[in-house]
């Protein structure tokens, strides 16, 4: 009786993987074929020590593979990854990581690559990426897993990325740092091909 439950709990579970990876995949198909694209980008950076959020506005580029840039203020705040490269630009002053030396932005990487290549990067292997449905969004929360002392020296203690199903778009992207604050950017706007 044992064996015969962990048998149809383990064909559940795949079952539900495959389910959520396929909404995944359809959800990012039309990036297969998009070699660049741009948006608008809303940024919020939310803290909770202070009662009014700070809001900008500025521009999302991608180019495939592995080319990320959301740019504010003329440049003096921006998110870049370039390949596994990333830089985080906040009043002009820069922060770099690399994603082969911080688990925490590989899988980060891992997921923006999935996304923008129309799924050509496989997340299954990923254990702290969790797929799930709402409505017509398909919602990739990553939830870097790490040791305590790392921990405790993490910026991010999850990453929340929404695609729209019915556009492909990808429409949030939320970092959330310790102690309730985080930083959201909404895309808007897309123009495929766009250089």
């Amino acid at each position: 009786m044992k064996k015969l439950l962990a048998t149809m709990l383990a064909v559940l579970v795949c079952t539900v993987t495959l389910a959520q990876n396929a909404y995944y995949q359809k959800a990012v198909a039309k990036y297969k074929r998009v070699s660049s694209l741009t948006a608008s980008a809303t940024k919020t950076k939310h803290k909770a020590s202070v009662a009014k959020d700070a809001v900008s506005q500025g521009t999302f580029y991608v180019k495939k593979p592995n080319k990320v840039l959301i740019t504010f203020n003329k440049g003096k705040d921006a998110l870049l990854m370039n390949g596994t490269n990333f830089t985080m630009t906040v009043n002009g002053r820069k922060f770099k990581t690399n994603s082969t030396t911080n688990p925490q932005f590989k899988t980060f990487q891992n997921v923006l690559e999935s996304i923008f290549t129309g799924g050509n990067v496989d997340l299954s292997k990923n254990n702290d990426v969790e797929i799930t449905k709402s409505g017509s969004n398909v919602i990739l929360t990553i939830t870097p897993v790490m040791d305590k002392k790392k921990a405790k020296r993490q910026l991010f203690t999850s990453f929340v990325l929404t695609i729209d199903s019915k556009t492909s778009e990808l429409r949030i992207m939320r970092m959330n740092e310790k102690k309730g604050g985080y930083t959201e950017y909404r895309f808007s706007g897309y123009q495929l091909g766009a250089k």
